[in-house]
């Protein structure tokens, strides 16, 4: 069958598109693109490493190349490969996600690898951050709580020929003390706290690379142990799939799902030590401005010259449809000179997107689009949500849009009773 790849282009990195050129692509019997054009893949992972990795601030040389060489197609479904160079999470099943390729990369520049590093990770998933360590260091070994998963990586890994890398199927919560100490830990799903077992596990002078907090309020860290004690400075704001076992069991907060809400919503709080904000992650030409809020003293400010190139900020939250069917968003907002990017799909404004049990995409919704030049003016909006809704995420800005785009005050909440559990 004769088909057409349609892709929606707020994910797209901008020079991403102009490799997307199909010609005849034939769709086999399990939805499987089963011709593309030769070398599709090499370029698009250059294209991606220029605008996702070096264009977005990774200087690191070995890190860089360690990515570039890395097939990340080879780690995700093949029903994924189209989307494999993409800067995005995309789902591997069992309800985890191989990380955005700029987050790899962060977190791997932030450890410092070393050619001589005895390197542990936490949370294996599909293998891919693994491969990316594997040049780069002595020996990794990798823990993955989720079974299949654990034994796919590790068949991944032995195929592609990582012979420096080893897995095993565990609670990360644990580590790995007969392979202790390490030189370095990366952990790549989030517990509420350091577990004290890979703090006892690392060695003096080493480092640790975790996202720490709540469910959908978390924050990447860097740890460094001088004299038996962690020393802690805060990267960026994250979201990873929560770390589970042990760690899930002492998790003091959960969320409500039945009321859903945005955290830091006015931009008042910024994360320690630096000018990002806090609760919002994947920040992309966004600027805080301390001048001229309608609603408090702080609020933020989108920019950007390119079509097709991203300003946004990202934040998740819990949300059960089957519980809540509506909800109400309402912000601030004052434009200047907004205009739609390339397509249809690059819009200054909100887009939600719903995800089910196993992280699967259930539905969007959008508020906008925000187009042309007008004042500080607050709107709101009614949005339904998928019966099949148990998470999502919000992406605010230009999003692929030109323009300035102003943003204070989002409110998000649901509209009516609770509904009962069926």
């Amino acid at each position: 069958m004769v088909s057409r790849l349609t892709i929606p282009a707020i994910f797209c990195p901008l020079a991403l598109v102009g490799i997307l050129v199909w010609v005849m692509l034939l769709e086999g019997p399990e939805g499987v693109w089963a011709f593309q054009a030769p070398g599709w893949f090499e370029k698009a992972r250059e294209q991606m490493v220029a605008e996702a990795i070096v264009g977005a601030g990774i200087k690191n040389p070995r890190v860089i190349e360690a990515i570039r060489r890395t097939p990340r197609h080879e780690f995700v479904p093949r029903e994924q490969r189209h989307l494999a160079y993409y800067d995005m999470a995309l789902p591997i099943g069992f309800g985890q996600t191989i990380s955005p390729p700029f987050v790899v990369a962060f977190m791997t520049e932030a450890l410092d690898p070393q050619p001589t590093d005895r390197v542990l990770e936490i949370g294996t998933g599909s293998g891919y951050q693994a491969a990316v360590l594997s040049p780069l260091v002595k020996e990794v070994y990798t823990i993955e709580i989720v079974e299949p998963l654990a034994r796919r990586a590790a068949e991944t890994l032995a195929r592609l020929g990582y012979k420096n890398v080893f897995v095993k199927a565990g609670d990360g919560y644990l580590g790995w003390p007969e392979k202790a100490p390490f030189d370095k830990i990366i952990v790549t799903c989030s517990p509420e706290d350091v577990p004290q077992p890979l703090v006892d596990q690392l060695a003096e002078g080493g480092r640790l690379v975790i996202p720490v907090g709540q469910r959908y309020q978390q924050t990447l860290y860097l740890y460094r142990k001088q004299g038996g004690k962690l020393t802690r400075e805060a990267l960026l704001p994250a979201l990873f799939v929560p770390m589970t076992g042990k760690a899930e069991e002492e998790r003091q907060v959960q969320p409500d799902p039945t009321r859903p809400s945005l955290a830091n919503g006015d931009f008042e709080e910024l994360l320690e030590g630096t000018e990002q904000v806090a609760g919002w992650h994947y920040q992309r030409l966004l600027e805080v401005v301390r001048d001229g809020a309608p609603s408090g003293e702080v609020f933020v400010r989108f920019s950007n010259k390119e079509p097709g190139r991203v300003a946004q900020a990202l934040q998740g939250f819990g949300i059960d449809g089957r519980r809540v069917r509506r909800i109400r968003l309402q912000a601030w907002l004052k434009g200047e000179n907004l205009r739609p990017g390339r397509t249809a799909t690059e819009q200054p404004g909100m887009v939600i997107l719903f995800y089910g049990e196993n992280r699967e995409e259930v539905g969007t919704a959008f508020f906008g689009p925000f187009l042309g030049t007008f004042p500080w003016t607050q709107r709101s909006v009614i949005l339904p949500v998928p019966f099949q809704a148990r998470e999502a995420i919000i992406r605010i800005g230009l999003l692929g849009g030109t323009g300035t785009l102003a943003v204070d005050a989002i409110q998000l909440e649901p509209v009516g009773p609770s509904l009962p559990r069926r």
